[in-house]
């Protein structure tokens, strides 16, 4: 090889050494203008997760190749109680919350778990749902607290109960450990239930063990997806109490972070998300509830059953308010702004 075929590979190599070196820069900045937001949820994917996966498809078009979301099922980022924390901290960017894990955490927004306050029909609880996160007392709750900001509902169905013990009327409650968390267990006591709190992955264990009789879970799709039929005998339909308040909530250094354009997508992949939630759910009671139809007996609960356990929710209501009120917090203004809202969604 002569010296000037030499010179001219030498140079070729250093060329593309150079050009791999540039590439390499390009793409490593690349990766640098990249926002990645992880999302830390508990249990795999299912109908309760249909928002959180609605939102991620919406954000992520918004801004190819600038943005991910990443959904990180079964805690695996840390576990569910933590969330609040890490979310604050900057652990992770974001995740989901719900309020009945941790009511002292956001005791305002535990207006939405008092007894019978929400409406049963889904597309009137979504309504009431974003219109109470929209509120500026709510907002502020997260964001000093928690540095977080609202990203994405995640309302449940209303509550229903399965397990190994008949309930049909409020008299079968006396005695009874019963999976319901804070203002809602204050409902059933009242007629002697012994409200037991159980996390929904342990839920299929407790049932099965004896450690509790009955399960209180959003009606149908929890049951099945946490397969509680298989350790239950009985499971109520009517009686539709409220339950936990769930929403998805990101760091807010986080969001300001973010694409503009991600940001300005959120509104509408918000709304997407009630519609993916929906459409789970439904999609749940077609599936579930023939199977639970023909492996459990299925109780009836009367409207008059209904009617003297949720008799008891003024005096609920009543007692939040003063306790919020007396710590400072717009407790009565609260509550009044969930019931003008749940009117308001009716009509």
């Amino acid at each position: 090889m002569n010296s000037d075929v030499r010179k001219l590979l030498t140079a070729a190599v250093a060329i593309g050494f150079t050009a791999a070196g540039i590439a390499g820069a390009v793409g490593s900045a690349n990766a640098a203008d990249k926002s990645v937001w992880n999302f830390n949820i508990w249990g795999g994917p299912r109908a309760f997760s249909a928002g959180i996966e609605s939102i991620k498809k919406d954000l992520e078009a918004a801004a190819p190749g600038k943005f991910e979301l990443k959904v990180v099922y079964g805690d695996g980022l840390g576990h569910r109680k933590q969330n609040s924390e890490n979310i604050k901290v900057g652990a992770f960017e974001a995740g989901q919350m719900c309020v009945g894990y941790y009511p002292n955490k956001y005791p305002l927004l535990s207006v939405m778990e008092l007894p019978f306050v929400l409406p049963v029909p889904l597309e009137e609880r979504s309504k009431v749902e974003m219109a109470v996160m929209a509120h500026d007392d709510i907002a502020a709750e997260l964001a000093d607290r928690w540095n977080m900001r609202f990203l994405g509902p995640s309302f449940l169905p209303a509550y229903e109960f399965m397990g190994n013990k008949r309930i049909e009327t409020v008299e079968d409650m006396k005695g009874v450990k019963m999976r319901i968390s804070g203002l809602n267990a204050k409902a059933l006591m009242v007629f002697g239930a012994v409200p037991t709190m159980v996390q929904a992955p342990e839920g299929y264990t407790a049932l099965d063990r004896g450690t509790i009789d009955s399960f209180g879970f959003p009606y149908s799709y929890a049951f099945g997806v946490y397969k509680l039929y298989e350790v239950s005998k009985y499971v109520t339909e009517g009686l539709a109490m409220g339950g936990f308040m769930c929403f998805q909530g990101v760091n807010r250094d986080a969001w300001k972070k973010a694409p503009s354009a991600v940001r300005a997508a959120l509104p509408a992949a918000q709304q997407n998300a009630i519609g993916a939630l929906i459409k789970a759910y439904r999609a749940g009671d077609k599936k579930w509830i023939p199977i639970f139809r023909k492996k459990l007996e299925v109780v009836k609960i009367s409207p008059a059953t209904r009617a003297k356990v949720a008799a008891g929710a003024g005096k609920i209501w009543k007692e939040w308010t003063t306790a919020q009120d007396a710590k400072g917090r717009p407790g009565s203004k609260m509550l009044k702004f969930v019931h003008e809202q749940v009117k308001k969604a009716a009509m």
